[in-house]
């Protein structure tokens, strides 16, 4: 025994000590909460469906991922992308703008709402591009709509996952299209239709490589989601019946079996008329009252506040942005927490909208206008979302005007940043500043204008 322990301490002592290992991939008792993580596209696909049922719910039921989501949508497209480019294309899509929408509901700025909120709560949106007598016309649909069931591998080295075919080389070919409408009530079966892929977008944010249809923004906060939720009827559960319970009566020596308290005069009467302010009640002999205290969770507030910054971060949101509490924000910690959100905000809008959709409908658009001898060929566009509101306007404009006199940015860019096209705005201005000559007027003069124009007069 005694030679077996000594090898067993030489055994220990020879050892190496540094192990080359990631602790991350180690197995044991820390590691058994750890799930397991297959290929994107596979997961993705096995899990779409469940996330993205589950992700809707909690966006029309949930206050606080209801007010998430259209925070973030807000922040994508606000009152619309605009293009800026060549003057009189961009005039032409702005008049076909006010047309786009397939179903005669909003216009093109309105469609980049619609596209963003599924976007973010189903994680993908399709648009069909169609090409009618009267021009483009952008129709939405739903990602239920593309067959998630048909998978299949095709004769020539191609292959369909999830309704998307591909060529052999992995060139997007179609889509295969459910012809049941989203507002059927029975579920029916009708064969997919193959719908050419120059014909739809699919406009997605892939969180991993060959990956191929998309997956809920939603998905990191499901699960805290629906806890909370859980969280907040408990401790509202707990609320109502500390409320409803008023007191109780123990025998205090065993004397009192005889009497009841819900019978007699003014001794019997306390639980079966209650209590009433200022009221005194005599209680049978052997009896004593204990009013119910039932002890809350301590620090419920904090413990709340936490688990929203945790959907928050799961989000990517700022706290604010979920809960809507301002109590603990000032100046400069909103400022420091839309930092990071607006260069998220930026990677979505330059990343995803631009390319998948934006760009597309683009060129879709100029290439019908130039077959009619409206137009040439399609330029080169930049894409401008609204500026970003900001606390302290004042400043904001005196740092844009900065940027303009230092040579950072053009004026072009300033006033499309605001939604104005910078052509009509200058119209306007002109025509302005002839009315005021013709009545006299001097709004534009400021302050130090006239100071100095009284410093010329002296």
């Amino acid at each position: 025994m005694l030679e077996a322990f000594r090898s067993r301490v030489a055994r220990m002592i020879a050892r190496p000590l540094a192990v080359r290992r990631f602790d991350g991939a180690a197995g044991g008792r820390r590691a058994s909460g750890f799930g397991t993580f297959g290929r994107t596209a596979s997961e993705v696909s096995a899990a779409a469906t469940t996330v993205r049922s589950r992700a809707r719910y909690l966006a029309g039921s949930n206050p606080h991922v209801s007010n998430a989501v259209g925070n973030w949508v807000a922040s994508l497209v606000g009152t619309g992308i605009v293009p800026t480019g060549d003057a009189e294309q961009v005039r032409r899509f702005t008049d076909w703008a006010e047309s786009a929408d397939a179903d005669g509901r909003t216009d093109f700025w309105g469609l980049q709402e619609a596209i963003a909120r599924p976007l973010i709560v189903d994680g993908e949106v399709f648009v069909r591009v169609r090409v009618t007598e009267a021009g483009v016309r952008l129709q939405l649909i739903p990602a239920e709509m593309v067959d998630e069931a048909h998978t299949v591998d095709l004769q020539d080295g191609g292959y369909i996952i999830n309704g998307i075919e591909f060529s052999a080389d992995g060139e997007r070919l179609a889509y295969w299209v459910l012809p049941a409408l989203p507002t059927d009530q029975f579920a029916s079966y009708r064969a997919p239709v193959r719908v050419p892929a120059a014909d739809i977008l699919h406009i997605f944010k892939p969180i991993g490589i060959g990956q191929v249809r998309g997956i809920s923004w939603l998905a990191p906060i499901i699960v805290p989601a629906s806890e909370f939720d859980a969280i907040v009827d408990a401790l509202a559960v707990g609320v109502k019946v500390a409320a409803l319970n008023c007191a109780f009566l123990t025998d205090q020596n065993g004397t009192a079996a005889g009497a009841s308290p819900y019978h007699g005069d003014q001794t019997g009467s306390v639980l079966e008329s209650g209590l009433e302010p200022g009221t005194l009640r005599i209680l049978p002999s052997g009896f004593d009252v204990k009013f119910n205290a039932p002890q809350q969770a301590n620090e419920t507030a904090s413990f709340l506040r936490f688990n929203l910054q945790m959907l928050a971060a799961g989000l990517g949101l700022p706290e604010h942005m979920l809960s809507g509490d301002l109590s603990n924000a000032n100046y400069s910690s909103l400022r420091a927490g839309l930092l990071p959100f607006r260069a998220r905000v930026e990677q979505v809008q330059y990343g995803t909208l631009v390319p998948q959709l934006l760009n597309p409908v683009w060129r879709r658009v100029m290439f019908v206008d130039s077959l009619s001898g409206a137009t040439g060929e399609p330029s080169r566009v930049e894409w401008l979302p609204p500026r970003w509101a900001q606390v302290d306007p004042l400043k904001d404009t005196e740092a844009t005007v900065a940027e303009i006199d230092a040579g950072l940015t053009s004026r072009k860019k300033a006033v499309a940043e605001r939604g104005w096209n910078i052509d009509e705005l200058d119209q306007e201005i002109a025509s302005d500043r002839v009315r005021e000559s013709r009545l006299g007027l001097h709004l534009g003069a400021t302050t130090k204008d006239s100071q100095s124009a009284d410093d010329v007069k002296v």
